[in-house]
């Protein structure tokens, strides 16, 4: 609520807030009818994700379940109620927020990447589908964030133990995403750094020395957290 309140204050826009939790289809129902209604939407963006990190078999079945309901089932029906009257109107904008984790086998993290991974394909082959539409699809992979991501129990080590030269301001990460939607890019990845990672992740050699350090991360992490113990 304070951030419509700030908007309406420092934007004099209209803000209105429809709090839904994505996990349950229906209240994904309740956000699909009000895309729809919306007779100027602009632009779309898939934002909602969390992640719960350890072994997939030791996850509840229940919360990798709510991971793809929330990553991908939300995210395709929001597009799908989005799409007719942008493409009508001749013109709009979806993004869908993924990540870096896209690019890579992520071991205790094995839903979320594939989610992403996910995002990213149906982004790309959207945007191939809209060519000449006027619409522009993005998926944004952001690496590291200052966000309330981290804030989740699980990922209490991160914004400790990750040197502050990884991660980025969320609004540089919105500014590069932006300008890549200018330019028609499909897959945003903000950041020199995550872009290098991304190309070195993409590289045999590269990726089994990321997954190796990776691997040690989580060990230590998994040794400091008290919600792991």
């Amino acid at each position: 609520m304070s951030l419509a309140d700030e908007a309406r204050r420092n934007f004099h826009v209209t803000a209105r807030v429809l709090p839904a939790d994505l996990s349950d289809p229906t209240q994904v129902n309740r956000v699909e009818r009000l895309i729809a209604e919306i007779a100027d939407l602009e632009i779309l963006i898939n934002n909602a994700g969390f992640g719960v990190p350890g072994k997939f078999a030791e996850i509840p079945a229940e919360r990798n379940a709510e991971m793809i309901q929330v990553h991908i089932l939300a995210t395709v029906r929001l597009c799908r109620a989005a799409l007719p009257g942008m493409i009508a109107r001749g013109r709009g904008s979806i993004i869908n927020v993924s990540s870096i984790a896209a690019f890579m086998t992520s071991p205790g993290n094995t839903t979320y990447s594939a989610t992403k991974a996910y995002l990213n394909v149906f982004s790309e082959s959207l945007q191939d589908e809209l060519k000449d539409t006027g619409i522009r699809v993005q998926a944004l992979c952001p690496g590291l964030t200052r966000t309330e991501f981290h804030d989740r129990p699980g990922y209490e080590g991160y914004k400790t133990k990750i040197p502050e030269f990884f991660w980025m301001r969320a609004e540089d990460v919105v500014t590069e995403s932006l300008d890549a939607l200018k330019k028609g890019s499909a897959i945003c990845i903000p950041g020199f750094r995550n872009r290098l990672l991304v190309a070195v992740i993409r590289n045999r050699v590269g990726a089994r020395l990321i997954k190796a350090l990776a691997a040690r991360f989580g060990q230590r992490l998994e040794a400091s957290s008290p919600t792991r113990r």
